[in-house]
């Protein structure tokens, strides 16, 4: 898939004030200073569409870009943030719990995971909420440009060996990214262009 046009539509912090388009959605998420930003401009060539900042946690709203005209890009706030207070973490926590188990444009959300840490507890037990709510994830490896062929495949291997062994029967579908060098953005696109074309056919 090709990405033509990628236009900011919303920016809220209530889901029943998403767009009311019965279009197919597709949610970024995860922890502050993953490289979340710099993803979602990579995959829509547009280096200016979601703001990008050296301060974590910049993402406080739920914002929707409509794709090509016929899909939505949201990107949500990012989890974990240490440096906003309890009270502003716990609106976070609410208006993103909401976004998930009341959004029913949603289809997929991809869990971003920064490929040079060892598995985070906090991405695990966001992982396992998406699970036990029958929520569609997959999980995206940022930043894998900064590690070697073998020490990214181990760290891969690492958290499979985490997820499995934290009761999950499979692994998640998984893409291996990097915002600077463009890997993995056509199977990041092929994939959501699959999917959307399936839910034509349904």
């Amino acid at each position: 898939m090709k990405i033509k046009t990628a236009a900011f539509e919303i920016s809220n912090s209530d889901v029943k004030k998403c767009p009311k388009e019965r279009i197919p959605e597709y949610s970024f998420i995860g922890r502050s200073n993953v490289g979340k930003s710099s993803l979602i401009n990579m995959l829509t060539s547009n280096r200016k569409l979601a703001k990008t900042s050296g301060t974590p946690g910049k993402t406080q709203l739920i914002n929707h870009f409509k794709i090509n005209d016929n899909w939505f890009l949201v990107d949500l706030p990012g989890y974990g943030y240490a440096r906003v207070s309890k009270k502003v973490k716990r609106i976070f926590q609410s208006f993103i719990k909401n976004y998930f188990l009341q959004r029913e444009q949603l289809i997929c959300s991809f869990v971003l995971i920064d490929s040079r840490h060892e598995p985070q507890r906090i991405d695990i037990d966001f992982m396992q909420f998406l699970g036990e709510n029958r929520i569609p994830f997959c999980i995206i490896f940022t930043k894998a440009d900064k590690l070697s062929p073998t020490v990214l495949k181990r760290n891969i291997d690492t958290y499979k060996e985490k997820l499995l062994a934290d009761s999950w029967e499979i692994f998640p579908n998984y893409f291996v990214t990097s915002a600077t060098s463009k890997k993995g953005k056509d199977s990041v696109l092929e994939f959501i262009d699959k999917v959307n074309q399936n839910l034509k056919h349904d």
